[in-house]
């Protein structure tokens, strides 16, 4: 199959794209690619090509940081009254703001905490998506832990101190919710983990954050803007109501506004290298010289990764048949590039490729299963569907979270929405059951498996108000504590317990809580992970460990870092 187009109208044209070089000692360097999406791109040292990363420099792509001091309330007397300092300050100051009766007061229950909040907005992100909020005691502050507690509505905005007084630029996001603090610490032997805690998809952007690039000095004129423009459009646009429109606007003789295109919206770094690959004009003749060059710098893995960003961003059936001589090559190196550049073209026969690199090379994992999900092809559903069945924990979350981008409203990976407090997953599928929980990028619990039971007798805490109960007979008790005391009887069934936790008014933490309990004293007799991410250091050592050769341990990504399995967001 070639060149499919998406299920929305979205095209990706292939009828111009990129500059390479025309003399091969210009581009035999590899593009290393450090965590930022900002690297340089390797650009077209000929004359005869000009690319748009040779006038232009992208806009947008750096996190922003975003802070602010808040109230945390429902804590168990492990709050204080924050002594005078710039933070109360400016706390009572939003308080006063919010007609808040006796804030004075508030602040001095031992039951509430003032908290410093800081979170990073992420390249591209649009009004109204979600991200993940981080929350801290301040370093002098008396709170001993942040277990338990919920973080009032407040404003997040780039701030300094200056003067001793704290400075703010225009709200950018608001952050609320439940704070997560590590299960697996004990208050009192690590203190400091205590007081730090994140909320799962607790902020929202109230702006969009957009893309562009900016001409550089000696190149602004209304004429290279509107020239850049009309190279990117040719390579990138959609339909709307039959018309088609291109994802770059020039605006001034030096900014053009950059629209994200769908299939990248989990890779905003990679879609600006390919942006920039772009050429702003050039010959058949011309093309086809440098693809001559391409393919066999394709196959040379010292040049694989250049030479495969390349290719996507020519994009033609041209350029996917030099890509395709990559899947058939020696090297695991250049077949995951060139696999990878075909799965963004969505070109079927990439899928086997990437769904084998998944499975065996956890160096290459990540991108791998990103470049799954990028596709509307429906046997890129089926592998991502079949690597939830694998050994490796990253392995099955990993693909379940593409599953996920990839259909978001398919009912399989949907789950069920508990009470607006996260998502919970049951996939009845083959496999070891794993029980699943996250501390990033969204509150939300996977069973890899149907009908997993919790283990009696048990006792276990849920939160501080919730109490599992399942020390007598074959039935689990769930009391609520408070004014009044509430019960439920139920099975030992984990789904049943879960339900019912949050029936009670049990939050996320609270439900991580318990079963991280569950499993220490052996209760849960399933597999237990947080955050199995795909690519994570502690993946990469074990695989390096138990590698049967040193080419293994070798591997240094160079394509962009995804967004999706990314811990700031």
């Amino acid at each position: 199959m070639r060149l499919n187009g998406s299920k929305k109208t979205l095209r990706t044209s292939g009828c111009l794209a990129i500059g390479l070089c025309l003399s091969a000692s210009g581009c035999m360097n590899p593009i290393f690619r450090p965590q930022s999406p900002e690297a340089q791109v390797d650009c077209d040292e000929s004359p005869k090509t000009l690319l748009v990363g040779e006038v232009a420099h992208p806009h947008g792509l750096g996190y922003i940081k975003l802070e602010s001091v808040a109230l945390l309330t429902g804590l168990s007397g492990t709050g204080e009254d924050p002594p005078p300092s710039p933070q109360r300050a400016a706390l009572l100051a939003e308080m006063n703001r919010r007609d808040v009766e006796n804030p004075n007061q508030v602040l001095a229950s031992p039951n509430t905490a003032l908290v410093l909040v800081r979170a990073f907005l992420r390249p591209g992100i649009q009004t109204g998506e979600k991200f993940d909020v981080e929350v801290r005691a301040p370093s002098r502050s008396a709170t001993t832990s942040l277990r338990g507690g919920q973080l009032l509505d407040t404003r997040l905005k780039e701030m300094a101190v200056l003067g001793g007084q704290i400075r703010q630029g225009h709200p950018m996001a608001r952050a609320r919710g439940a704070v997560l603090v590590d299960p697996a610490m004990n208050s009192q032997e690590d203190a400091a983990f205590a007081r730090t805690g994140r909320v799962l998809g607790g902020g929202r952007a109230i702006k969009s954050r957009g893309l562009g690039l900016i001409l550089d000095h000696e190149r602004q004129s209304v004429r290279m803007s509107q020239s850049v423009g009309k190279a990117i459009n040719k390579r990138f646009f959609s339909y709307y109501d039959g018309q088609r429109e291109g994802v770059a606007t020039p605006k001034t003789d030096e900014f053009i506004e950059i629209q994200l295109h769908p299939r990248y919206k989990d890779n905003v770094g990679r879609y600006m290298r390919i942006v920039r690959s772009i050429a702003l004009s050039e010959s058949h003749k011309q093309i086809e010289t440098r693809l001559n060059l391409l393919r066999n710098q394709l196959l040379d893995p010292i040049t694989s990764a250049s030479a495969a960003l390349r290719l996507e961003a020519i994009g033609n059936e041209s350029a996917v048949d030099v890509l395709m001589q990559g899947l058939n090559a020696e090297d695991p190196e250049v077949r995951f590039y060139a696999a990878e550049a075909l799965a963004y073209l969505d070109i079927t026969e990439a899928v086997v490729s990437l769904a084998n690199i998944a499975r065996e090379e956890p160096a290459f994992r990540a991108h791998a299963l990103v470049a799954l999900s990028a596709m509307d092809d429906g046997a890129a559903y089926d592998e991502l569907r079949s690597l939830l069945e694998v050994k490796s924990a990253q392995t099955r979350y990993g693909a379940f979270r593409s599953l996920s981008a990839m259909s978001p409203n398919d009912p399989f990976v949907r789950g069920k929405d508990m009470n607006g407090k996260f998502t919970f997953h049951l996939l009845d599928i083959p496999g070891e059951p794993l029980v699943h929980v996250t501390r990033s990028h969204k509150p939300e619990i996977v069973l890899f498996g149907n009908n997993q039971q919790l283990k009696l007798p048990l006792v276990l805490d849920a939160g501080p108000r919730i109490l599992v109960n399942g020390l007598s007979g074959a039935e689990v008790k769930i009391s609520r504590f408070g004014k009044t005391t509430e019960q439920r009887v139920i099975t030992n069934n984990l789904r049943e317990v879960i339900a019912t936790v949050v029936e009670l008014g049990g939050d996320y933490p609270d439900v991580v809580q318990m079963l991280q309990q569950a499993k220490d004293t052996g209760s849960l007799t399933s597999r237990f992970r947080v955050d199995a991410l795909p690519g994570a250091a502690e993946e990469l050592l074990k695989s390096n460990q138990g590698s049967p050769t040193p080419e293994a341990d070798s591997y240094q990504i160079q394509t962009p870092q995804p967004e999706l399995f990314g811990r700031k967001s």
